[in-house]
């Protein structure tokens, strides 16, 4: 927090300022009273009257901005010393240790990185990181460098530490080289990278679709809502995953919507077992007409997954990561791209 001392160092700044300011205001209004702070066309009078108006209003604008400066440069410094230092560097690889992984899955693990005590990781919402690691060479000799994205499912508020949430492929290059860390080692990270930039009411209704670890932008975005009591955003969430032992984050999205009635979800399962309450199959347009809210550009649907559930839903990204077009049944229900938003 900033000290006591730099707010009354701002507070008499300000306020001298500020009095210097209707001093002046005053003094110009009673040495052209024909002049009008607010309108230029109410001046009248002669040439002199005229100029000394003009004059008036280049001191008073330049008092006004150096008072604005004032501000806004401690508003800015407020800020940074509220917020504590940023871990994340989008322009620099830095290393973080890691403290932890726990089992989350048989596959997936959340894996806990240390921070400074009194340091954040710098996300907003929505965002993600960078990961790197160098795995073995390539034919000319240099390092095979390997880079991924994911997002934190942490509160991007949490100081101390920060979680990723990793399923391990057997194909998968880092997914594989995050589960051979063991706590003290380390891992290279930059960003953010923003995606989404949320802000608390801007849709009336969001609607997300996800598939496996396509939950933690969701996570994410859905966190960031239901902590804030003013955000009343109506939020309704389908998940699906291969069969009920994959669904991740069930406890933590489970104990959310008993406790905000302005959050719900709905599960679905390829291999439902024999006594599962949820939905089993793909996910059909009837399941999306019940569970999402319908289109409007006062909503929005959220869509992360697989491929193929992206195929299926909206079609997937462009190869240049932008959204590209959309498809798939979101398009055949009415949505339009402008409601639709692709992780």
């Amino acid at each position: 927090m900033p000290t006591l001392v730099s707010r009354i160092c701002f507070e008499s700044k300000f306020s001298g300022f500020m009095a210097l300011a209707l001093r002046s205001r005053s003094a110009l209004r009673k040495a052209a009273p024909a002049f009008s702070f607010h309108s230029g066309a109410e001046a009248a009078g002669s040439g002199a009257d005229r100029r000394t108006g003009a004059a008036a209003a280049a001191t008073g604008a330049a008092i006004l901005a150096a008072v604005a400066t004032i501000y806004s440069t401690w508003k800015s410094e407020t800020a940074r010393s509220d917020a504590g230092d940023f871990a994340l560097d989008p322009n620099e690889w830095r290393k973080f240790r890691l403290l932890e992984a726990k089992p989350v899955t048989h596959n997936t693990r959340r894996y806990r990185f240390a921070l400074d005590d009194d340091a954040q990781l710098g996300l907003n919402v929505a965002s993600c990181l960078l990961t790197k690691a160098a795995m073995g060479t390539k034919k000319d000799g240099k390092p095979n460098v390997i880079i991924r994205p994911y997002t934190p499912i942490s509160d991007p508020d949490v100081r101390g530490h920060f979680d990723l949430l990793v399923k391990t492929y057997p194909q998968g290059k880092m997914s594989k080289y995050f589960a051979a860390l063991r706590p003290g080692d380390t891992l290279e990270m930059k960003g953010p990278i923003p995606k989404l930039p949320y802000s608390a009411n801007m849709k009336e209704r969001i609607g997300m679709i996800a598939g496996g670890t396509g939950i933690t932008p969701m996570f994410q975005v859905l966190n960031e809502i239901l902590k804030n009591p003013e955000d009343k955003t109506q939020v309704s969430l389908i998940y699906a995953n291969l069969t009920p032992d994959d669904i991740l984050l069930k406890n933590e999205l489970d104990k959310l919507a008993e406790k905000h009635p302005n959050f719900k979800v709905f599960y679905v399962v390829d291999k439902p077992t024999r006594y599962w309450g949820g939905g089993s199959g793909f996910i059909t347009k009837d399941i999306l007409v019940k569970g999402l809210p319908p289109p409007s550009d006062g909503n929005l649907i959220m869509v992360c997954g697989p491929p193929g559930l992206m195929n299926h839903i909206s079609g997937d990204k462009a190869p240049d990561k932008s959204q590209g077009q959309l498809t798939g049944l979101l398009k055949s229900m009415g949505y339009t791209e402008d409601q639709v938003y692709k992780f």
